[in-house]
């Protein structure tokens, strides 16, 4: 079997993260040294390798075809989110198991004496603002070493994935926005898929996804009733970020592939799928030689047209205080919103 890179699938951009698993890895899991070749063959789908201390719990995603996108008739369906079509991932590729973990991002900053962002736009008294001093450091809210990283800009996400990149000798980047959607979905064959990689049952989101509940609107000072009235009727043990892996993981293995923090992807946004590419591949860059594992990282990248500069990047899976209706595997935000975290 062979892999086209290693993409982490990392939440880094504005609040997202990735982090090691704390659980029994399997046989052909590496403890921390890259693989070989020959062990790159020998990967099958949902196996597991770290290859650095430091270095995000990585899954291998089979290939697969799937239908990206949502169908006309779906509630709350957004423009951005059509037309459907098929896309086809030809090759497997290893992503990140979970988001990209506070404790893994101070350990690359303290490495390499990175000077990440000193501001960030949070979202804080009941409104959205871009403030000085808020950092992956201080985000305005409590986090363990355990959570995503948060308040982190797409060039801090890049920076990160370099860093893993340059340590192992491996393709380590951020996934495409294909390849995220094909990754949160966990399915290989196209067709009609449920809103949710769960099913269908809204009751079910708080077992399955952090995002904005009744425990996050009695936490939050200065909410709208407009924004009360959006949060989920239920509690899903969170007013912020919860630790990466703490919900149920899709077919593929992965974790918080929808919730807990907005996932910087590698793509430049566009404002639908009108001539979007059917085979995955990324629109703004690619690091990744052919005939090798892609390490893909999960990152922000918006299909929205933005002015240049970071913000033209697409997110994808929502956060920690956004309507639980966005879970969806395939919701994108709308062209008007704003990216904060």
């Amino acid at each position: 079997m062979r892999f086209p890179g290693r993409l982490i699938a990392a939440c880094l951009a504005v609040p997202c993260a990735l982090a090691p698993v704390r659980t029994e890895t399997s046989a052909a899991s590496v403890g921390g040294t890259p693989l070989t070749s020959d062990q790159e063959r020998g990967l099958k789908p949902k196996d597991r390798f770290r290859e650095c201390e430091n270095c995000p719990e990585m899954v291998v995603v089979p290939a697969g075809s799937f239908t990206m996108g949502a169908p006309n008739s779906e509630k709350d369906r957004s423009s951005a989110e059509g037309p459907q079509h098929e896309v086809t991932i030809r090759q497997p590729f290893a992503a990140g198991q979970l988001h990209v973990t506070v404790d893994q991002y101070s350990a690359f900053v303290q490495e390499t004496g990175y000077e990440a962002s000193s501001a960030c736009l949070t979202f804080e008294d009941g409104k959205y603002e871009a403030r000085a001093g808020r950092s992956w450091r201080n985000p305005g809210f409590a986090q363990e070493g355990s959570h995503p990283v948060v308040c982190v800009s797409w060039d801090n996400a890049r920076a990160y994935v370099d860093w893993i990149a340059k340590k192992t000798g491996k393709p380590y980047r951020l996934l495409s926005e294909a390849e995220f959607e094909y990754a949160a979905r966990g399915r290989t064959l196209p067709g009609m898929y449920p809103r949710f990689w769960f099913g269908d049952d809204e009751k079910d989101l708080c077992r399955n996804a952090n995002g904005g509940d009744q425990k996050t609107r009695d936490s939050l000072q200065g909410v709208t009733l407009t924004i009360a009235r959006s949060m989920a009727g239920c509690d899903d043990g969170y007013a912020y970020t919860s630790p990466s892996g703490r919900y149920t993981p899709n077919a593929f293995g992965l974790y918080d592939m929808a919730g807990n923090a907005w996932q910087w992807t590698a793509d430049c946004g566009h404002g639908d799928y009108h001539g979007a590419p059917s085979d995955g591949r990324l629109e703004q860059y690619s690091v990744v030689p052919p005939r090798r594992l892609a390490r893909l990282v999960r990152r922000r990248d918006r299909r929205h047209r933005f002015p240049r500069g970071q913000d033209a990047y697409v997110l994808r899976a929502f956060c920690w205080h956004q309507p639980m209706l966005w879970p969806t595997s395939q919701a994108r935000p709308p062209p008007t919103y704003p990216v904060p975290c």
